[in-house]
């Protein structure tokens, strides 16, 4: 359960989520997982890294359960700095991330994969940022690294989700495969990458980054900042008790688990 990890004798490190019923993480589980992910990074054995998951999807989340059972806004603030962290560990990550996504990718699921190098993705897979339906905001700049601008609006609008086919015709996801190909196909693809000089990826990446239009860090600060606000308003507060009573998921930014 939680985060594990391991790496093989080609330098390809695997971190996997388990955190059921839908991966949606605790504040805790975040923070694990950027931790395990700044730890392999600054391993110099380690030349690429897949982050994947098991279970009903990739990511659901943080966990609405956790949050609405703690008293005042400290599991809000541990969740909006955990997400932080965990996102900006991947996009920071001085090796090459590969996210391999099946199922559901939904919230904080967006801001790993849209913080990833490399996409593939299982033939189910659906991508959704329904944070409106959940009085929050926030991984828009995730998903823009995803999908062109009018497609960010219209999904974050109106809570849709986006397959991974449609994610391949944008090209922000490599492959589409069979769910039980997945996991091969992405260590297909960081063995391709792990065969190349170390030292040249991780300059690469470092280049890559820098020629970014964006800083995602600090769009995504941004970004968090309105749902805090909303959250003072009362108006997340409404709109996470709702989505529990309806006997939502755990999940505080996507809208189609649930714990049944």
């Amino acid at each position: 359960m939680g985060t594990s990890h391991t790496v093989d004798d080609r330098g390809i490190a695997e971190v996997v989520m388990d955190n059921p019923p839908v991966n949606a993480l605790p504040v805790a589980g975040w923070f694990e997982l950027a931790s395990t992910v700044r730890g392999l990074g600054a391993d110099r054995s380690v030349r690429v890294v897949v982050l994947r998951a098991v279970g009903r999807g990739f990511n659901a989340g943080v966990d609405i359960k956790e949050i609405q059972a703690s008293v005042g806004h400290g599991a809000l603030v541990g969740a909006n700095r955990g997400c932080y962290e965990a996102f900006a560990a991947v996009y920071e990550c001085p090796v090459p991330v590969v996210a391999a996504v099946h199922g559901y990718c939904l919230g904080g699921g967006i801001g790993l994969v849209g913080n990833a190098d490399v996409v593939v993705a299982s033939d189910d897979a659906t991508f959704g940022l329904p944070e409106v339906d959940r009085g929050a905001l926030g991984a828009a700049t995730h998903l823009a690294r995803l999908v062109p601008q009018h497609k960010v609006r219209a999904m974050v609008y109106t809570a849709a989700s986006a397959t991974a086919a449609e994610l391949h015709h944008f090209g922000s996801v490599l492959r589409v495969v069979p769910s039980d190909e997945l996991r091969a196909t992405a260590l297909e693809v960081a063995g391709a990458i792990a065969a190349k000089s170390p030292v040249v990826m991780r300059a690469a990446k470092e280049s890559l980054n820098g020629i970014d239009p964006w800083d995602p860090k600090r769009s995504y600060r941004f970004e968090q900042g309105f749902t805090f606000e909303l959250n003072l308003s009362g108006v997340g507060d409404e709109a996470r008790n709702a989505f529990l009573a309806t006997g939502g998921s755990a999940d505080f930014s996507g809208g189609t688990t649930t714990d049944r």
